[in-house]
């Protein structure tokens, strides 16, 4: 199933995808088909992973996709530089009238993914495969951002849960809705978001804030009313004046609650040396008779600091991190890019295209994409090959790294998966999206099968990964040709 509608427009794009369609219009071009992939070419937050994140938002989208009346009188009140309409009313007509016919491949939500390597395929006619760039790339760039976040901070906690706390500092409602859900497929336990909760499902966490503490005379009367008011839900903000006192007055509250029939979950710790007070509030707690109370820590975490604390020997059960995760911090975006990989008239075949560079990652791979995952038999990562459809998959086969040249090679009959599977023919659904906890299992399954050395926060050594070698000489015979053009054309 896929997520609950979310209210889609097709004016969710850049003026210049519309502007392009147009000229394909008044070209004539409108019946040919084109294949987009949408990329990226370096992973984020220094790490050698990303996790593939969005697909069932852009299914929705896709779904939905169609321009209404409101939309098309926008578009007709645009105006060129002579005053004129932009657009010609015939061509507002044929939008108006628009629907999808793609063919789309995509990678599931919760799949490792790596640099130069499709997370969806495009295939269609040129004008829908323009239209809807922008919107791809917005939902599947930030949470894939996001889920990777996630992930790091999550492979950090090892076993201990984290909630993802970052609504307030999210980069607007829609970004934080975006983000809870994100961070669920990642790796995270459960949002303080109660809108991504019952929109997703995803399980919410939350108490109080020190405003509660502050309101009251004295912290133990905030602890006290608090408990009367919801004694099945007591996680104590112990940090307002002194944690360790903090600490004392949640455990004197927590044995009358404990004599009314309830238990105290946790207490939490916000601010100050959270490692030394995590430990005495352990202490504390396990020589009152609390040894199941959790302790949890919150205050501006993310993946480098828990694994700090965790190795100065913090007692933390739950981890609360807002901010560093829900807006990706330190990196503003993935990336993502989408780029044309061949083109054609209708009945006619295929013809390659290719951007060239003078970075050579950033020189384009030309044809219609897949991704082939080598692995072991118990399913382990060997090593990632992109090829292209038309020419297949050479036994053995041979992989070259796209910046190195260095060649990889993996014996005939390895197992193998091809990532990209079909979601829509000719603009029809045919992929279930699976739902949210799904997607989140899948993660974590990727995550466990993945060589251990690429999840490392310091240091982590690149996956392998290349063209396979008919999609590497191709696109090297592209390359040479059109420079070649280039050249003769000065």
């Amino acid at each position: 199933m896929t997520s609950p509608r979310h209210s889609f427009s097709a004016l969710t794009t850049d003026l210049y995808e519309v502007t392009m369609a147009y000229g394909y219009w008044k070209a004539g071009m409108s019946n040919h088909e084109a294949v987009f992939h949408v990329t990226f070419r370096e992973n984020p937050f220094g790490g050698e992973f990303t996790i593939a994140c969005g697909l069932a938002t852009a299914i929705d989208f896709l779904q939905a996709f169609h321009f209404t009346e409101i939309e098309i009188d926008y578009l007709a009140s645009q105006h060129g530089n002579d005053s004129k309409p932009l657009f010609d009313p015939a061509f507002l007509d044929y939008l108006r009238g628009l629907r999808l016919v793609c063919d789309i491949d995509a990678m599931p939500e919760g799949t490792l993914v790596f640099p130069n390597e499709a997370l969806i395929r495009v295939c269609g006619p040129i004008i829908e495969c323009q239209l809807m760039e922008t919107a791809l790339l917005t939902i599947l760039n930030f949470q894939s951002l996001i889920a990777t976040k996630a992930a790091r901070v999550c492979l950090a906690a090892e076993n201990e849960a984290v909630i993802e706390f970052g609504l307030r500092r999210a980069q607007g409602v829609d970004g934080g809705l975006s983000a809870a859900r994100a961070a669920y497929i990642g790796g995270c336990a459960g949002t303080s978001n109660l809108q991504a909760g019952q929109r997703y499902r995803i399980p919410v966490s939350g108490t109080q804030a020190h405003s509660w503490i502050m309101f009251f005379e004295t912290e133990t009367e905030a602890f006290q009313t608090y408990a009367k008011a919801m004694p099945n839900n007591c996680v104590f903000l112990v940090d307002t004046y002194d944690s360790i006192e903090g600490v004392r007055h949640a455990i004197d509250v927590a044995r009358q609650l404990r004599k009314d029939g309830h238990e105290m979950i946790g207490v939490r710790l916000d601010s100050g040396d959270r490692v030394a007070l995590s430990i005495e509030a352990r202490r504390m707690l396990d020589e009152a008779g609390f040894t199941n109370v959790k302790i949890v820590c919150s205050g501006d975490l993310d993946e480098y600091e828990i694994a700090n604390m965790k190795q100065r020997g913090a007692k933390i059960d739950l981890w609360g991190v807002g901010t560093k995760l829900t807006t990706g911090w330190p990196d503003a975006a993935l990336g993502g890019i989408y780029k044309l990989g061949a083109v054609r008239r209708p009945g006619t075949q295929w013809q390659y295209r290719i951007k060239l560079s003078n970075e050579p990652a950033k020189t384009s791979c030309p044809g219609s994409l897949q991704v082939r995952r080598f692995h072991q038999p118990d399913s382990r990562f060997i090593a990632d090959a992109i090829y292209e459809i038309d020419h297949g998959v050479r036994e053995p086969c041979e992989i070259v790294d796209i910046e190195t040249k260095k060649e990889t090679n993996i014996p005939a009959k390895t197992g193998y998966s091809d990532l990209l599977v079909p979601i829509f023919r000719r603009g029809e659904l045919v992929y279930e999206a699976p739902n949210i906890e799904a997607s989140r299992e899948h993660a974590r399954r990727q995550l466990s099968c993945a060589p251990p050395e690429i999840l490392r926060l310091h240091n982590p050594a690149p996956y392998k990964i290349g063209l396979e070698r008919s999609l590497h000489e191709l696109r090297s015979e592209l390359i040479a040709r059109a420079k070649k053009q280039c050249s003769s054309t000065e």
